[in-house]
């Protein structure tokens, strides 16, 4: 009966959280295939254009296809322009309720006044361009550990909050690796705060009806992670570690699938299929709203995510994971109701059947109640403490 009462309790409490922004927008359907015109040519949407086959099917082949050439999907080139750039840090909030825009009001008000300190930024032009150039300019804030010895490899990690996060979101962590010696990125998604289009409350191009536009933001963070450990390697660090949190976690899981050199990896709350997620998901009722508007049903939207979906990718994840000698924590919600359960313990299973390392960790909790007290300390304690002992292994192996 007791935890009847806390499942109930959980669920409410849950479903009052992801209701209560309501700058949520439902926008129509689009194919978006301009999206993916690097990769894919004009070919597909000429085949639609003269009726040899319809968007839904076009899609559905060219998400086969890129799950097939992993190289041509996240591949990129090393950007040239890295800098440093000073600056006062800025909240760059998702949603309008008052307090939060009082508390943006207020960080400006400290930076105006000289009463907040300018903190690191590492830009650089994204490998990957989009129609939006100030989503192309990367931004990650620098957290440099200090180190007394040289003898000691440096380390950094790379850290990717969740969707719609504001810029302040997984700061915490990235300073509490700095007590390790371990120095972090902490990196902006496509389309968040300060690479957020002008006409944007909330970082809704990341992920939306727009099928191809939210490829390209999948393929763009994986390419901005990758270029971060470039820029990384040319500093002198040579252990890395990604960790990310619900639509971040999915993006670190494509980026350690494709490069072995992430050896300590992190996700906060996991699933497999990214159509899925969109489709069952509490937070993405709008999307699919559009989805159900224009005819499309769970299925297809599977087929048309599933180059971006984890699932796609566990084979080359197992086996980077074995190049790298990578162990990897998994935590995921028992009353998720945006990440819904069944699809962590999925991906969990993914990872037992093909025997990579990992570790699974369970929070008595739901997606968004992650972020309240007492379980974002609970959270916190399983990332940070997982953080410290791989760190701690890789660099007894050194």
């Amino acid at each position: 009966m007791l935890s009847g009462l806390y499942a109930r309790w959980m669920y409410a409490w849950e479903t009052a959280l992801t209701t209560r922004d309501e700058n949520r927008i439902e926008r129509p359907l689009e194919w978006g295939f301009d999206h993916l015109a690097d990769v894919c040519g004009t070919e597909a949407a000429a085949q639609v254009m003269r009726g040899e086959t319809t968007p839904a099917a076009a899609m559905a082949a060219l998400n086969r296809r890129l799950v097939a050439h992993p190289e041509q999907m996240f591949g990129y080139t090393t950007p040239t322009d890295f800098r440093l750039e000073q600056r006062h840090p800025e909240l760059f909030p998702t949603n309008v309720r008052p307090e939060t825009l009082e508390q943006a009001a207020e960080f400006k008000r400290r930076a105006e006044a000289g009463e907040l300190r300018r903190a690191p930024f590492l830009r650089f032009t994204s490998p990957i361009r989009t129609p939006y150039p100030e989503n192309d300019q990367v931004n990650a804030r620098w957290y440099e550990a200090k180190l007394s010895s040289g003898k000691r490899p440096r380390q950094a990690m790379i850290v990717m909050p969740q969707w719609n996060a504001d810029a302040f979101s997984h700061n915490a962590l990235c300073e509490m690796f700095l007590r390790w010696g371990v120095s972090s990125l902490r990196l902006s998604k496509p389309y968040h705060d300060i690479r957020r289009p002008a006409e944007l409350e909330r970082s809704d191009y990341a992920v939306s009806a727009n099928i191809g536009r939210t490829i390209e933001a999948a393929r763009q963070a994986v390419a901005d992670i990758r270029s971060c450990i470039d820029w990384l390697e040319n500093q002198g660090y040579t252990q890395f570690g990604v960790l990310g949190t619900s639509l971040g976690s999915c993006y670190a899981y494509l980026a350690a699938a494709a490069d072995p050199r992430l050896r300590v990896c992190a996700f906060n709350h996991a699933s497999t299929d990214f159509g899925d997620v969109v489709w069952e998901g509490q937070s993405t009722r709008h999307i699919r709203a559009a989805f159900e508007h224009a005819g499309l049903d769970q299925d297809t939207v599977r087929q048309l995510f599933s180059a971006i979906s984890p699932s796609s990718y566990i084979q080359s994840f197992a086996a980077t994971s074995r190049e790298a000698n990578r162990q990897s924590l998994v935590v995921y919600a028992t009353y998720d109701l945006t990440f819904p359960r069944k699809g962590s313990l999925a991906a969990v299973q993914g990872f037992r059947d093909y025997g990579i390392p990992h570790v699974a960790k369970v929070l008595p909790c739901g997606h968004y109640t992650t972020g309240e007290f007492p379980y974002k300390y609970i959270d916190g304690w399983y990332l940070g403490s997982f953080v410290w002992r791989e760190f701690k292994r890789l660099r007894a192996e050194s």
